[in-house]
């Protein structure tokens, strides 16, 4: 993996020639996590999408800028909500779709690795259809980390998931994404004050930063700051439904 830039989005996006965000600029530190909430509909996926160079529905006016000058695009990997597995395919096999789509060979050694550190080394040839949620979420950030990207966007990956199993994988991907610059979509409060280093509340005007706690993350899930914070981030986002 190539070093993590920081990102920089910087502009303001329609719909049919409605607004759908204000001029805005959105900060992504290098190596660090950052947490975008808002309610349903101000464009928190869009950006996402922006981000990775995919298509949207939003005519984007503005720029979107690596610190190190380099492109954008090709440095991102890309975990959705849903897992979206291949329901006919191999958990090994779903893990280096991305490879096998592109016609690469498949580092075997760096698959196995993977599959370790994601505990499914005993799931390996299983179909998605025997596998828990969590186990499922485990093969897509599998997927993600198998494509070495230093940026990487996740769209409220977590959500499906029970209460446990989602601290739990919140907590695996802390550990397994470490160094790179990652920007989580979430409407979660607590997801955010326990994984941002940056947690910003975004209205169709524009963002509000929330300053996170000071503890390292992944935080705990009952610390003081940590329920502290999340109760700030609930009172903005019930003030804005308001």
């Amino acid at each position: 993996m190539s070093q993590a830039p920081g990102i920089t989005v910087k502009g303001r996006a329609e719909i049919g020639g409605a607004r759908l965000f204000a001029p805005l600029t959105l900060e992504l530190a290098p190596g660090a996590w950052t947490c975008l909430l808002g309610g349903s509909g101000v464009g928190k996926s869009t950006i996402l999408r922006l981000v990775a160079g995919l298509e949207t529905e939003a005519a984007f006016t503005g720029d979107i800028s690596a610190s190190d000058g380099g492109p954008v695009a090709p440095r991102v990997g890309y975990m959705a909500q849903d897992d979206l597995l291949l329901p006919w395919a191999s958990v090994a096999q779903n893990i280096a779709l991305g490879p096998r789509l592109r016609g690469d060979p498949t580092e075997r050694d760096r698959l196995a690795g993977l599959m370790a550190r994601v505990g499914l080394n005993e799931h390996a040839q299983k179909r998605p259809y025997a596998l828990s949620g969590g186990q499922r979420q485990r093969v897509a950030l599998a997927r993600t980390l198998m494509e070495d990207k230093p940026v990487i966007l996740l769209d409220e990956p977590f959500s499906a998931l029970d209460a446990r199993t989602r601290a739990e994988m919140q907590d695996l991907a802390v550990e397994l994404l470490a160094g790179r610059t990652v920007l989580v979509v979430t409407h979660d409060p607590g997801e955010a004050a326990r994984l941002g280093h940056s947690v910003q509340v975004m209205t169709p005007e524009g963002l509000t930063e929330v300053t996170p706690p000071k503890a390292a993350i992944p935080r705990g899930v009952d610390a003081q700051e940590t329920l502290a914070c999340q109760a700030d981030l609930m009172r903005h986002l019930m003030a804005l439904a308001a």
